[in-house]
């Protein structure tokens, strides 16, 4: 029991570290896609759109086998834990792309107006105006991201990489006990997102007192 909790922990340690980076790969390609779309050049545009769709379209399941099997032919060698943050990174980022432009989209015109009267740069405008404000609108779409990539770690198992899913399989293997450590597991990815989850909510309740008190007092 003690040897099944210790691989079972060592899985844990190695799914945190897999979501964490996973989800750092995709938060950065999400606001370099997402920015990437609505840009003026087409040229942009279309190769963000093409990356989008992609990545939306196919199976996780394809684009990982690609990263750890079918990219050493190419000559690029990915260890399995490479191979899992650039799969869920690149897939997920493509969802959140769109998270960060219906954001950006969805902050008044009347804003883009002021910076524009300001004379702020492009760049001044999303840095200190738009993306502070889209950030609140994002929040709850990137929790869930957040979540469900919590959740798709467990295909990375496929490619032994130890991870909660693969030590629990190994645990069976070894005891011939399915439930117990299947339920441990279960239990452990239940934690693991309800944490995430209250992050997010403190993080959005945080920001939305913020901005109230940022904006201007409405006179009567």
């Amino acid at each position: 029991m003690i040897e099944s909790l210790s691989l079972i922990l060592k899985g844990l340690q190695t799914t945190l570290a897999l979501t964490v980076f996973s989800l750092t790969l995709a938060l950065g390609v999400s606001f370099l896609a997402g920015l990437g779309r609505l840009s003026k050049n087409s040229v942009v545009r279309a190769t963000v759109i093409a990356y989008i769709e992609f990545f939306r379209g196919t199976s996780l399941f394809v684009q990982l086998f690609w990263a750890f099997y079918v990219l050493p032919f190419m000559g690029v060698e990915l260890s399995p834990m490479q191979a899992a943050v650039l799969a869920l990174g690149l897939n997920y980022g493509a969802y959140g792309a769109e998270v960060v432009r219906g954001s950006v989209n969805a902050i008044g015109r009347d804003q883009w107006e002021g910076c524009v009267a300001l004379n702020l740069t492009p760049f001044q405008r999303l840095r200190h105006v738009i993306i502070p404000q889209a950030i609140v609108i994002m929040l709850p779409p990137f929790g869930n991201l957040a979540v469900t990539l919590l959740k798709s770690t467990a295909i990375a198992s496929l490619i032994a990489l130890p991870d909660l899913t693969y030590q629990a399989q190994l645990v069976r293997n070894q005891t011939g006990q399915t439930l117990l450590p299947f339920a441990i597991i279960m239990i452990i990815y239940f934690a693991v997102s309800t944490f995430i989850k209250s992050g997010i909510q403190i993080a959005e309740r945080r920001l939305t007192i913020g901005a109230d008190r940022a904006q201007p007092a409405r006179s009567i």
